[in-house]
């Protein structure tokens, strides 16, 4: 069995509370923070995609469009360092520490990409979907993955929160996963048979080092 020498984390609900994210989405949409929020909540329970919430208030969204609707109003994407878990920076440095390969990697867009970069995170390595151009769950972003960490897939550990998208897309794909219990998708669907079928499962990013050593 291959060792792994990689550990590469989802973003949202992963490194960074997704707070500010719908906060924004919803004073763009012009409804309450709470509405949004419930509707979020009312469609990970019904196990669609998180977009289908911005749906429910604007149903003829199209998401990618609208992104760059906002950045032209000055209202584009923000990440800084209030939106990072504070397990993030003490977790990946251990793994670092510990002489694993550490990336970053998940279905954002190009500007996120380079707001993570920005932060000067202890990571080796930080990649989007939106630079990639092939998206979670398709088994082709995790080949990319594999391909950019320069490892072969059963060396890499794939950290996220979301079953459907992290956990069992990159096993398909010969990674090993991680289901870290946070976030919506991470609490609600943490007892389900994609989530326990992780190879690892964590409450903190603090954690890993210790697991893999």
């Amino acid at each position: 069995m291959p060792q792994i020498s990689a550990v590469v984390f989802d973003v949202g609900e992963t490194i960074t509370s997704d707070r500010r994210f719908w906060a924004d989405w919803a004073d763009w949409l012009k409804v309450p923070h709470h509405t949004l929020s419930a509707l979020v909540g009312a469609v990970v329970a019904q196990g669609r995609d998180n977009a289908d919430a911005l749906r429910l208030v604007k149903p003829d969204l199209d998401l990618w469009a609208e992104y760059k609707v906002r950045e032209h109003h000055g209202h584009g994407e923000r990440v800084d360092e209030t939106d990072l878990y504070p397990d993030v920076r003490p977790g990946l440095q251990a793994l670092r520490d510990a002489g694993l390969w550490v990336g970053i990697a998940g279905n954002q867009t190009a500007a996120v990409g380079n707001l993570l970069r920005g932060l000067d995170l202890p990571a080796d390595a930080i990649g989007v979907s939106g630079e990639w151009q092939v998206a979670k769950p398709d088994l082709e972003f995790f080949a990319t993955l594999a391909s950019w960490a320069d490892r072969a897939p059963g060396e890499i550990l794939y950290v996220g929160d979301h079953p459907a998208n992290d956990i069992t897309p990159a096993q398909a794909a010969g990674l090993k996963a991680c289901h870290i219990r946070r976030g919506p998708w991470g609490y609600l669907w943490a007892d389900q048979p994609e989530a326990a079928a992780a190879d690892y499962h964590i409450n903190s990013l603090t954690e890993l080092a210790a697991l893999l050593a």
